[in-house]
C-alpha cells in the first residue's frame, strides 16, 4: 500500500558546525590540561563543548610554563607532547587593548596578563575559567558588573 505523502526529510550539520558557548581561557586552564595536572579532569570539563577564545598571549604563556616544566626535569618528549596537544587546540587567540587591560589591571590589582584574559572576556561578554583566585574574584566583580 502507497501513501501520497511526501517524506520529510531533515539533515543537520556535524554538531561541531552548531554555535557552542564562548569561554575565555586562561592559562592556568590550559596548563591543567596540557601537562595533566591534578586539576585536569576539571578543567577539561570546563572547556568540553566550547569555542575557545585567549588573548594572544596565551602562547608565550604555554612556552614559559614549559620552560619551567623542563628545568624541574619533565622529560624533552613530554614537553614536545604538550606543545602537538597545544596546537589541536581549536583556540581563538585574540588581540586586546592596552589602554584598557592596564586601567583593568590598575582597577583589580592584576598582572597586565591577568587583565588580558579579563578583557577579553568582558568584550565577547562571556565567562571566563581561571583557577587563578585573584582573576577569578576580579572576574566575578567585573563581568557581573557589566551591561
Amino acid at each position: 500500500m502507497s501513501s501520497n505523502h511526501p517524506v520529510l526529510y531533515v539533515a543537520e550539520p556535524p554538531a561541531s558546525y552548531l554555535v557552542r558557548t564562548p569561554l575565555v581561557v586562561d592559562c592556568s586552564v590550559l596548563v591543567a590540561v596540557l601537562f595533566e595536572e591534578e586539576t585536569y579532569e576539571r578543567a577539561v570539563e570546563l572547556i568540553s563543548g566550547k569555542t575557545l577564545f585567549a588573548p594572544s598571549l596565551l602562547s608565550h604563556e604555554i612556552v614559559n610554563v614549559a620552560l619551567k616544566k623542563r628545568r624541574l626535569g619533565l622529560a624533552v618528549d613530554d614537553i614536545a607532547q604538550v606543545f602537538s596537544d597545544y596546537a589541536n587546540y581549536d583556540i581563538e587567540l585574540r588581540q586586546t587593548e592596552s589602554l584598557a587591560q592596564y586601567e583593568l589591571a590598575q582597577r583589580y590589582n592584576l598582572s597586565g596578563y591577568d587583565a588580558a584574559y579579563l578583557w577579553l572576556a568582558a568584550e565577547l561578554k562571556a565567562p571566563l575559567a581561571t583557577f587563578d583566585e585573584k582573576l577569578g574574584r576580579a572576574a566575578e566583580a567585573h563581568l557581573t558588573s557589566l551591561p
